[in-house]
């Protein structure tokens, strides 16, 4: 199978017949015969007269510049494969360099047929590599194609040409942080590995509580259950909202977490839950709170105030132009106050951001139900028992992104949801075909839309945490995604890998993904990571003789 596996890739790569490069996603490409050795690079160029542009149509309100893009791809190649070059700004390719460029070719086009910024051309010859990026972010997402082929055809690259495009605009995971915290520098490295499979949305649920269990919690029980809300704010309006300083983001961290992720062509978005998983902000202030005291009583007078003041605080930490705030598994007796909440709460953010945010909620109560949600509001749907998103949301006028339960997660153990992705799932589908962010009903194919409906946003694969923070550690987390999350970034960019090209490659790309250490590998001249012999039990110090020079003080 291994033999088979590894004809099958570098067929991919020295055919021209089969126009593709096999790379997660696959990139479109067609060879004209021979290879170019990426070692004889001796510089990146970055035309001089796009240096300082950016990309305006991503989710991003922190765009990095196309020289900014072009400093981190220098730092990836001398990471990933040891390879020193200058940066110099110009106006034209010259020998031996990888020249990058903007520009707007007619390929540029996403499933449903419009321009996408995220595309790219590549081109490889006798002299170099060309890359013109649709935009700084179209050209970011050629230079992981570089590295990735690189790294699997020993700095090799096939001459020839292609232009690439993903089929969806939002393509990442979702990762509940409000029952389980995770350190900064964790979803930081979590950035660097979607950004290498070209996923741009890493949503982070900032605010949860563990399953406020009714019929058996006294109120006292349920005000000391566990729930979390992870900014930490000095703002007197929010004294008290927050109790866990050590399990929070300060601004100053939540913003380098931004910054870093953007720096690598991923939006973080944000969510902060309400009206229900809110039992957080109930034990701040439980006259706020319903029955169940998970949910806010959207009746009471200060309640959506309090909400107002909560974004008020927050809002100006956010660097995307989406922002969620969870609605998700409210009262359904109470549809009506849900949905003056969600549209009170769309136009407050609308007008404190002067129109530069947008709102997301998940898929609850859909219109047929008495839910007149704001069209300028989008769906993340993730359980058709909920809604029929083709026909409750898309048919309606709503953009949605999916999160189906298909590929939701549940870190621990849950009695109807996987700990890791399946390959199966994403390779065969529910349909006996590769998955696709259009497959919203994995159970009835004529509730989906076509694929190049323009209303379907993308999608976010869930992990959610729901039996809190010590069900799993930080790594868990990870370790769900880690094998089958790169095939999954290839489906929602709209590739055609198979499971058997991505088995041939994916060890290879693996170790090469830059600016993270995820498996948490020790550095070491071979196998044997540390060797002592404690013949000497006189001596204060013990030699490593495993060659990695950790001397043991004793």
């Amino acid at each position: 199978m291994k033999l088979s596996r590894l004809l099958c890739t570098l067929s991919a790569f020295t055919s021209g017949a089969l126009a593709r490069l096999v790379t997660v996603p696959i990139v479109p490409f067609t060879e004209t015969g021979g290879s170019y050795k990426l070692s004889e690079i001796t510089g990146i160029v970055v035309d001089s007269r796009y240096v300082d542009s950016v990309d305006h149509d991503g989710q991003t309100l922190i765009p990095p510049t196309l020289h900014e893009f072009a400093e981190t791809f220098q730092g990836d190649l001398k990471e990933v494969l040891g390879l020193d070059v200058q940066l110099t700004k110009g106006t034209e390719r010259s020998k031996n360099t990888i020249f990058v460029t903007i520009g707007n070719d007619t390929g540029f086009k996403d499933a449903a047929g419009r321009f996408t910024s995220e595309a790219y051309e590549l081109k490889v010859d006798d002299n170099g590599v060309v890359v013109t990026g649709a935009s700084p972010l179209g050209a970011w997402w050629a230079t992981r194609s570089i590295i990735q082929v690189a790294s699997i055809e020993s700095s090799a690259l096939p001459k020839g040409s292609g232009v690439d495009a993903p089929g969806w605009g939002t393509r990442g995971v979702m990762l509940d942080a409000g029952r389980h915290f995770y350190p900064a520098d964790f979803l930081i490295e979590m950035c660097s590995y979607l950004s290498f499979f070209k996923q741009n949305t890493f949503h982070v649920h900032l605010s949860d509580n563990l399953y406020n269990n009714v019929d058996i919690y006294s109120r006292e029980r349920s005000l000391d259950l566990y729930a979390a809300f992870r900014l930490w704010s000095d703002d007197e309006s929010v004294a008290g909202l927050n109790r866990r300083a050590n399990e929070s983001y300060t601004r100053e961290q939540f913003d380098n977490i931004q910054t870093q992720c953007a720096k690598r062509g991923v939006t973080i978005i944000p969510e902060i839950e309400a009206p229900g998983h809110a039992l957080v902000i109930v034990q701040w202030k439980p006259e706020l709170g319903l029955d169940d005291l998970s949910m806010l009583n959207i009746s009471h007078p200060e309640t959506i105030p309090t909400m107002k003041t909560i974004w008020k605080t927050f809002l100006p930490w956010f660097h995307s132009k989406v922002v969620h705030i969870g609605a998700d598994e409210y009262d359904s007796s109470l549809i009506s106050d849900y949905t003056s909440f969600v549209n009170q709460m769309n136009t407050f953010i609308q007008e404190e951001t002067s129109g530069t945010k947008s709102m997301r909620i998940w898929g609850t109560f859909t219109p047929k139900e008495g839910a007149n949600v704001s069209k300028s509001v989008s769906y993340q749907h993730w359980d058709v028992s909920a809604d029929q998103p083709y026909y409750d949301y898309i048919e309606n006028g709503y953009d949605v992104l999916n999160s189906d339960d298909y590929m939701y997660l549940v870190g621990g153990w849950s009695g109807s949801f996987a700990q890791k992705l399946s390959l199966d799932k994403i390779f065969n589908g529910p349909y006996d075909a590769p998955y696709s962010p259009v497959v919203f009903d994995s159970s009835n194919q004529t509730d989906n839309p076509s694929r190049n409906n323009p209303r379907v946003l993308g999608e976010v694969a869930a992990l959610w945490n729901d039996y809190g923070p010590n069900s799993t550690t930080v790594l868990e987390a990870y370790y769900s995604w880690r094998d089958a999350l790169p095939a999954l970034a290839d489906k929602q960019w709209g590739g055609d890998i198979t499971e058997d090209e991505y088995l041939s490659v994916f060890d290879a790309l693996h170790a090469a993904v830059p600016d993270q250490n995820l498996d948490r590998a020790i550095p070491s001249t071979s196998d044997t990571i540390l060797h002592y012999t404690f013949d000497d039990s006189s001596s204060k110090s013990l030699t490593d003789q495993s060659g990695n020079g950790r001397w043991l003080l004793c």
